[in-house]
């Protein structure tokens, strides 16, 4: 399993940081966790191809997370650029065709793929739910941000990463993330906003999951001005790993 991360930071236009996404290639299939503004040329920079893409999860319908999800599905109509034969999924929360039918009301038949082409699950926004796909095992739970906020577990080899999507405090994703390889988990800012963590208290919440590594990501700029590998340190004693776009690991 390898994992890079497209961008770590947020909706705030930043030259050190993209808008969230991140891409785990795991037994010859692309799984793609969010797609904001811009990730879809980022890609390039990482040898990833959006022709590749398998799975796409939607973690919410806030517009850092989905901006790139406009370009992706017109770009699928440009015959001399889009390649790809076989279906490929996108897995969000219940409601998802409802934003997807508000997106074809703004741009028509822009935004529809060809016929069979994409393949649409949602999951529930009240309790666990899951997917699989061949080989592929995908948990979500609803976490505390916006009513259809999920977080995913990505499983496969016997090995599983957690993406948190923006959540605050939520049990839910202790759980979720239980005896999971790594946890890529959202630390916003350095001070208190409600529906999303301090670097503090993302240690606090790795530590009741006992990942063994911690990926910290979705930094706002202050984020860049303190150390926030020292704060998250304070109440989580796991291996700790600063996002940066590019970050690459093997798990």
């Amino acid at each position: 399993m390898e994992i890079v991360i497209i961008g770590s930071g947020t909706g705030v236009p930043y030259r050190r940081r993209g808008a969230p996404a991140a891409a785990v290639k795991i037994r010859g299939c692309l799984v793609l966790f969010d797609l904001g503004a811009g990730t879809l040329r980022s890609m390039l920079n990482y040898d990833l191809n959006f022709n590749d893409i398998d799975i796409l999860c939607l973690s919410h319908h806030h517009p850092d997370h989905v901006g790139d999800l406009i370009p992706f599905l017109f770009a699928t109509r440009y015959a001399l650029g889009y390649t790809r034969q076989h279906p490929f999924w996108v897995l969000a929360a219940d409601g998802f065709m409802n934003f997807y039918g508000r997106l074809q009301n703004a741009f028509g038949q822009w935004l529809e793929p060809p016929p069979g082409l994409m393949q649409v699950r949602e999951f529930s926004c009240d309790r666990e739910d899951e997917f699989t796909l061949a080989d592929l095992r995908i948990r979500t739970a609803p976490v505390n941000h916006i009513a259809t906020s999920l977080a995913y577990r990505l499983e496969a080899g016997g090995k599983a990463v957690v993406y948190s999507g923006d959540t605050d405090w939520s049990d839910s994703l202790i759980n979720l993330a239980q005896g999971a390889d790594v946890l890529i988990l959202e630390a916003a800012n350095p001070f208190k906003v409600p529906g999303h963590l301090t670097p503090v208290e993302a240690g606090r919440l790795a530590a009741q999951t006992g990942v063994p590594r911690l990926v910290l990501t979705h930094f706002y700029p202050p984020c860049d001005e303190m150390d926030v590998v020292a704060a998250c340190a304070q109440t989580y004693a796991g291996e700790i790993v600063r996002a940066e776009d590019g970050l690459c690991l093997r798990v």
